[in-house]
């Protein structure tokens, strides 16, 4: 497949490397020849200096043979202008990154697709979709539904009063439940885990299992459900805004911002939630609002650093749940082994839908989850291929990857050993980051 990102910022150059991991045919403009050079010498992928909204660089690009042309740069009009090039000169597919949530409408999304825009990826309103299903769900770190919660992709991190710390997974395994287990972040690892690995305290464990089963894991992973009333955000950015407008009428939420211009233009924006002029940092600013007696602190400023310091101070006032945005991605394993609920990180979560998106223009493989270093990818098992041809346990599945579930004739089922995959079902599959080509070729 021929893929083409206009724009190499902080979305684009993620998305390049991960595409580029995968034998993708990847093309990147971007009139910037510093963050060209970088992606150029490290990855497997082709750079041009030039215009994204340029016929001519453009059509340098290969742009007339693209299967998707992915618009990120910073500037949403120029996302837009260049979609609207790009499928006029002959790309199949568009999608270009914007921030204004009008866009989202439905109703103007004729108008978008006559420009010659399939697709419109809001990063922030992912990053707001995920802290609200973050607020009902306290005791996950993440949570993926597929095929209308047929499958649930879900991440919870253990405390040392989880029963099945110390056990190793086949022990685990030998347990009655309904969970596959499918993956264990570790510090700075991800594990796909073999029978002789052990579940150890702070794992992040991956499970997938259907949706009616999902209150079992609590007991097991020694959790509480926590209802949650009150919030502060820390930051009136974007996120908090369209947060706000998602969660406004659930609950009683207080926004702090140091900036009094930010202020000023929140209450007609925010008509829900009280606006405080502050330092979300300060500590008497903090006890003013209420911190002792608020259920969810969540900090949105700009700076990694801030959001995770805030959050761990807000857990030292007994906050019960904390949600930091952290868009450095060197600081995601660090801040997953601290005292942190959940971590928020626009360029995953746009990266993940954009990858979803691919399967309409590559049905053999849909990405539904990026991690930092791994992958959650669903693939349609295709008639004669190998995976359909023995039990699961007999498949000799490469290192590195485990098949967690698959969903048959729409009804979602976990896989054990014995399970055999049939033509047409489509396998929910964990892997380690770079070698989803080499699961691919097990379906085809």
């Amino acid at each position: 497949m021929r893929i083409i990102i206009a724009g190499a910022g902080e979305v684009g150059s993620h998305l390049a490397k991960l595409l580029s991991r995968e034998e993708q045919d990847i093309v990147v403009i971007d009139p910037d020849n510093h963050r060209l050079a970088n992606l150029d010498a490290n990855y497997n992928l082709m750079t041009l200096k030039g215009n994204p909204i340029s016929f001519k660089d453009l059509r340098q690009a290969g742009v007339e043979k693209c299967d998707l042309f992915i618009a990120v740069t910073p500037e949403e009009t120029q996302n837009i202008l260049a979609c609207s090039i790009a499928r006029s000169i002959g790309a199949q597919r568009t999608v270009a990154r914007i921030d204004n949530f009008e866009f989202m409408s439905e109703e103007h999304q004729e108008y978008f697709t006559r420009m010659g825009v399939n697709a419109l990826i809001y990063p922030e309103l992912l990053a707001a979709q995920e802290i609200y299903t973050a607020l009902h769900r306290t005791w996950v770190r993440q949570w993926f539904e597929l095929h209308d919660g047929e499958i649930i992709i879900l991440g919870v991190k253990l405390r040392d009063n989880a029963q099945i710390i110390g056990m190793q997974l086949k022990e685990f395994a030998q347990i009655k439940h309904n969970f596959h287990l499918a993956a264990i972040k570790r510090r700075h690892e991800t594990i796909i885990p073999r029978g002789d690995d052990v579940i150890k305290e702070s794992d992040i464990l991956y499970f997938a299992t259907r949706k009616d089963h999902v209150d079992e894991l609590i007991e097991l992973c020694g959790k509480k459900t926590r209802r949650i009333k009150k919030l502060i955000i820390m930051g009136g950015s974007r996120i908090a805004i369209r947060l706000a407008a998602l969660a406004g009428n659930e609950y009683d939420i207080k926004i702090i911002d140091n900036n009094i211009d930010t202020c000023r233009s929140l209450p007609e924006r925010c008509p829900n939630c009280d606006i405080i002029h502050g330092d979300a940092r300060d500590i008497d600013v903090l006890r003013e609002e209420g911190i002792a007696d608020t259920d969810a602190f969540i900090a949105l400023s700009s700076s990694s650093e801030t959001n995770i310091l805030a959050c761990l101070t807000a857990k030292e006032f007994g906050v019960a749940k904390s949600i930091a945005e952290v868009e450095d991605l060197q600081f995601i394993s660090e801040a997953e082994g601290l005292n942190i609920g959940t971590i928020i990180n626009k360029k995953l979560l746009a990266s993940s839908k954009i990858f979803q998106l691919l399967l309409d223009t590559d049905s053999t493989t849909s990405k539904c989850l990026a991690l930092a270093d791994a992958e959650v990818a669903e693939i349609e098992a295709k008639p004669g291929s190998k995976i359909t041809r023995s039990a699961v346990k007999n498949l000799s599945l490469p290192r590195g990857m485990t098949i967690a579930a698959l969903i048959r004739d729409g009804k979602g089922m976990l896989v054990s050993g014995n399970t055999e995959v049939q033509p047409g079902d489509h396998v929910v599959v964990f892997c380690l980051s770079g070698s989803i080509h080499k699961v691919e070729k097990l379906f085809n």
